[in-house]
């Protein structure tokens, strides 16, 4: 197989090199001899008609004598003009002829195959866009259902080691799991239940509370417990995309075009399945809708360049990172300038208008638990519980974020 690939190669290098070849060969081949010639035979031809002129008596000796002398010098005119010519384009000589010519294909060639050892892969055989797609979609097919998944992950280590639980919680997690286990169809026994388990570092019993909170929650389920329940799935398969996680998310995303987890973890998943043009349209979905300091965003960013080379978009330009909400220059300046009531009114619009905006559209860990210390910080306890219950049940899934909403409720001064 090496051995016809590198034939061919060469063939086709040296038919496209042919033409050029060819065409810088023929600009120093005899071009201004043949003109030089013509020229000189012109010249001869005009002398001969001098002298049949002067025989007939037509012209005068002196006269003919005169048209002679200039002919001739034309003709030495014309014949050192023709000589300098043909030095400029000797054979060989820099810019032109067929050594210059054989030179330049020769550089040219060994540039195509340095190029090609650089960059190409002439150990590997034929790849058909047709062969790799049904690859990637067989190695998609291949993957272990969630239930085996959790069982390969757990047995082998790969489960987040939770934070050593406190003995109260414990105590509480035991009375949730008997209170739902007597009321089966209670959707929030269950989502409290799910956010315990996870807590605890029961990835599959959270995962099958979850599993009930949506399908209580029926075709209007919400995106939120969607949102939760993949997060929980994805954990508990050590970071693996299950074929069960892959359609909630995909739900997800039909619920929101814009949810950063659906589309970080879908890009994920479809570029180690060898789908990179897939994974590279979420990827830069994502990174031109998320919202400042979105984490998901962030991740993505740090791989998108690879990822948009292997998709063959080699002129992509990663989106730079949006700046993170907050007060500009012009804001501090003019706080300053404020009076403490003035101020303090300046700081609840801001805090107020944060509120709102995860409301309605939600955010990153990290705004929940700035609203949380925000409210902390003006002394408004209950809205900082409020939020922090809400900031809770939304983030069950990640204990990373669950950390952050910790780490701000302590700060808060309402940490349980």
């Amino acid at each position: 197989m090496g051995m016809w690939f590198w034939i061919a190669a060469a063939a086709m290098v040296a038919g496209s090199l042919l033409g050029p070849f060819l065409v810088l060969r023929s600009a120093g081949r005899g071009t201004p001899s043949a003109s030089r010639a013509q020229a000189l035979a012109v010249y001869r031809d005009q002398l001969d008609e001098v002298a049949r002129d002067a025989a007939r008596g037509t012209i005068g000796a002196a006269e003919a004598d005169a048209l002679r002398g200039e002919i001739g010098r034309r003709m030495l005119e014309a014949d050192r003009a023709g000589r300098g010519a043909e030095a400029a384009v000797q054979p060989g000589a820099v810019g032109g002829g067929p050594v210059f010519a054989a030179a330049l294909a020769g550089l040219a060639a060994l540039v195509a195959v340095g190029a090609y050892l650089e960059l190409g892969r002439p150990d590997l055989s034929d790849q058909p866009l047709d062969a790799r797609q049904a690859a990637a979609q067989a190695w998609l097919d291949a993957r272990p259902a969630q239930a085996d998944a959790e069982a390969a992950a757990r047995a082998g280590g790969l489960w987040p080691a939770p934070a050593e639980p406190d003995p109260e919680f414990v105590r509480l997690a035991g009375e949730v799991r008997a209170a739902v286990a007597g009321r089966p169809d209670d959707i929030e026994g269950h989502r409290m239940l799910a956010w315990t388990e996870a807590r605890l570092g029961e990835f599959t019993a959270a995962r099958r509370a979850q599993e009930r909170v949506v399908e209580l929650g029926g075709a209007a389920a919400a995106t939120g417990d969607l949102e939760v329940l993949a997060g929980i799935m994805i954990e508990g398969a050590a970071g693996a995309v299950s074929p069960e996680a892959e359609a909630v998310l995909l739900r997800v995303l039909e619920r929101d075009g814009a949810n950063g987890p659906a589309l970080f973890h879908l890009g994920r998943l479809y570029d180690m399945a060898g789908r990179p043009d897939r994974a590279f349209a979420l990827w830069d979905r994502l990174l031109r809708q998320a919202p400042a300091g979105d984490p998901w965003a962030d991740a993505a960013r740090q791989g998108m360049g690879a990822l948009a080379w292997r998709a063959g978009q080699h002129r992509y330009e990663v989106p730079a990172a949006a700046p993170a909400p907050g007060p500009d220059a012009g804001d501090i300046a003019a706080a300053e300038a404020m009076s403490p009531e003035e101020r303090a009114e300046m700081i609840r619009s801001m805090v107020a208008g944060l509120a709102e905006r995860l409301a309605t559209e939600g955010g990153p860990a990290a705004d929940w638990a700035r609203l949380i210390q925000a409210y902390g910080v003006l002394g408004e306890a209950e809205a900082a519980r409020a939020i922090h219950a809400e900031a809770l049940e939304r983030f069950a899934g990640s204990a990373g974020d669950l950390a952050l909403i910790a780490e701000a409720a302590a700060a808060a001064g309402i940490a349980p």
